[in-house]
């Protein structure tokens, strides 16, 4: 797409692509959205410490990803409802993931099944895990993720309830999209977004349209099952999660980590991987942003288990940063999102190109010939690495 160069361009095309409830559900928080802010804060507060006459006339920002390599270290992070950016969704995400060489994450809320993603993905997935209340629902789809030949089984850790995102309140988010009179005006001013959500194929939950107790009854069904069962799963602990591990047969991460003392506990449970992550600030607000408690998580855990993280990347410098405060590689979730609405499989994999881009020429500013040479020493901070 011309006149994009950075990923706030990106943000700012869906902006105007997206009916506002759209774009807010993506773009918003929980509450008055200080951990959103903080997260993108954060990172602006980090300041680098560059050498010079190194010699980076070639560079390399490669790495492995539980023991899986991958051309950058960036992956694309769960999140549901591709379907609302545009019709092809997670396909297309997957699609651009593989031709950049790095991993996507489906999430348990996709618009297309576990099956239809691994179908046309290239190189290798997660598959992020919502615990059900009904744990027969939830091994159903572990096992099916196996089956598929996910790489990883990533369990969502942080949404015992759900959070309180007041813009999707104010805006009478439901799912599925209802077409109320508070939603005509906008939608008037965005006809290419209407005419692609109305074509086939329908948005809804693939990925629970054969679960009992909804097999073969209407889609309405299955979002009024989901409603009642799907997120808030209040019960979930450490018990488990330990059930899980012994059922899934490949790496095992939690996303959600804020504490040391949970990450240093999951290393009990069999955890191979680590998200430091506050969901994007969605969830609880208030919690501190996670580039600040990187490097405890990082130190409590002593590579152990590899460790990534999200939340306010948005510059490849930012990627670079985290590396260099303890994570393998990093997760983006808002800006591909926008790169689907803005431009299908084309929009994601140049969000991915753009961020490859940045990483490449900030290791070379920095006088790093490869992403082994950034650590602690790179940066400096306000907070302890």
């Amino acid at each position: 797409m011309r006149n994009i160069v950075n990923l706030e361009d990106v943000r700012q095309m869906a902006h105007r692509r997206l009916p506002r409830f759209v774009f807010d559900f993506v773009d918003g928080g929980a509450e008055d959205e200080v951990t959103l802010r903080a997260n993108r804060r954060a990172f602006e507060q980090i300041t680098f410490r560059s050498r010079v006459l190194v010699g980076v006339s070639e560079r390399d920002m490669s790495t492995t990803v539980l023991g899986v390599p991958v051309k950058m270290p960036v992956l694309l992070s769960p999140a549901g409802a591709h379907r609302l950016m545009c019709r092809e969704g997670e396909l297309a995400a997957a699609r651009a993931a593989g031709r950049e060489g790095t991993v996507f994450a489906l999430s348990t809320a996709s618009s297309y099944s576990i099956e239809e993603v691994a179908a046309v993905a290239t190189e290798p997935l997660w598959f992020q895990l919502y615990t059900l209340r009904n744990p027969e629902a939830t091994k159903a789809l572990v096992e099916r993720a196996q089956k598929a030949g996910y790489k990883a089984l990533c369990i969502t850790v942080d949404t015992a309830v759900r959070g309180n995102r007041e813009r999707d309140l104010r805006n009478k988010v439901n799912l599925p999209p209802r077409v109320t009179w508070n939603k005509l005006p906008d939608l008037m001013w965005r006809p290419l977004w209407v005419r692609d959500f109305l074509l086939k194929p329908q948005f809804v939950p693939k990925n629970f349209i054969d679960m009992e107790p909804v097999r073969g009854k209407p889609f309405k069904a299955v979002w009024e099952y989901l409603d009642k069962g799907f997120i808030d799963n209040q019960a979930f602990n450490w018990d488990d999660l330990a059930g899980l591990r012994k059922l899934w047969h490949g790496p095992l991460i939690v996303k959600g980590v804020m504490a040391a003392e949970d990450a240093k506990r999951a290393l009990d449970y069999g955890v191979n991987g680590i998200v430091v992550s506050n969901h994007g600030g969605r969830q609880l607000d208030g919690l501190p942003a996670t580039v600040e408690v990187l490097p405890e998580i990082a130190k409590a855990v002593a590579g152990n288990a590899e460790v990534f993280i999200d939340g306010g990347i948005r510059r490849g410098a930012d990627v670079v940063k985290a590396i260099a405060l303890g994570a393998r590689a990093c997760l983006i979730g808002r800006p591909y999102m926008f790169g689907l609405a803005m431009g299908g499989e084309a929009g994601v994999t140049q969000v991915l190109q753009i961020l490859r881009s940045e990483i490449d020429r900030t290791l070379a500013l920095l006088g790093c010939r490869k992403l082994a040479d950034v650590n602690h020493t790179t940066v400096r901070t306000t907070f302890s690495p």
